[in-house]
């Protein structure tokens, strides 16, 4: 193969069979059951990278079920996002995420930096409740439920959030082990199309791990409760803040246009 054959094909690892296709990335009926609480405010500083900026100690829990997404397949993910400030702008910031499919696991960290792990979550109807677990191994981290389909959403609240910005921290380490990209990624949920949003009550437990520390940010108090479905193609990202950058590098690009929430 060519040098210029290499280049040309470059796009993911490996080179002649990569682990996911180019996006865009169009995903059908994403379900969301997202369970808001209050923790620990000096703890989840802790976690939070600067220059994002915490304003109350909260902690969106979420379990999403995707059963049709472009290259990646039918998946479940879950994982925690922090609501955070950045210059000025309110968004969320992936903490910590699991999920059961070796693609998105791939794409989403070297594309984005989301901070995905190889671990069991579910996401099912159980009668007259929603429930979401995850599994690490043999070991169970989380458990939450939530009545199922209790009272409709207030649905331009839902919009709102869904066409806020997302923070990623992405870090992609040199030959030498040493940083290579380190970097706040900053991106967008495009061309949403909001198929239903209910309310209920809710509840979760999270069991410390050792290798899955969401009980690290501990649950004081359940905010509310959220379940939604909805399709959506997620939005390649920019770099927002290059932590290697020289300070006089370190400016945002524009804001990305997106094309709304239906």
């Amino acid at each position: 193969m060519k040098e210029a054959e290499v280049k040309a094909r470059a796009f993911a690892m490996p080179l002649t069979s990569p682990a996911y296709p180019p996006g865009p990335y169009r995903f059908i009926d994403r379900e969301f059951m997202i369970i808001t609480y209050r923790t620990d405010p000096d703890k989840l500083r802790a976690v939070v990278p600067g220059p994002l900026e915490v304003d109350e100690p909260l902690v969106k829990y979420e379990f999403i079920r995707m059963p049709d997404s472009t290259g990646f397949g039918d998946y479940t993910e879950t994982g925690q996002v922090i609501p955070v400030r950045f210059r000025g702008r309110k968004g969320g910031y992936s903490h910590c995420m699991f999920l059961n499919d070796e693609p998105p696991i791939a794409g989403g960290r070297e594309l984005w930096g989301f901070p995905k792990k190889l671990a069991n979550p579910t996401l099912h109807v159980e009668i007259d409740q929603l429930v979401g677990t995850l599994d690490y191994g043999p070991v169970r981290v989380v458990t939450a439920t939530m009545g199922y389909k209790h009272k409709g959403a207030d649905a331009a609240a839902i919009r709102a959030s869904l066409a806020a910005p997302n923070f990623l921290l992405k870090i992609i380490p040199h030959v030498d082990g040493s940083a290579r990209i380190c970097e706040l990624v900053e991106y967008y949920l495009e061309d949403v199309t909001l198929k239903g949003a209910w309310t209920g009550p809710g509840a979760i437990s999270l069991t410390p791990h050792a290798l899955a520390p969401v009980a690290e940010l501990p649950v004081l108090e359940v905010v509310s409760a959220v379940h939604l479905v909805c399709d959506l193609t997620l939005g390649l990202g920019k770099v927002a803040y290059d932590y290697l950058a020289s300070p006089a590098k370190r400016e945002s690009a524009p804001k990305p246009a997106t094309a709304g929430v239906a």
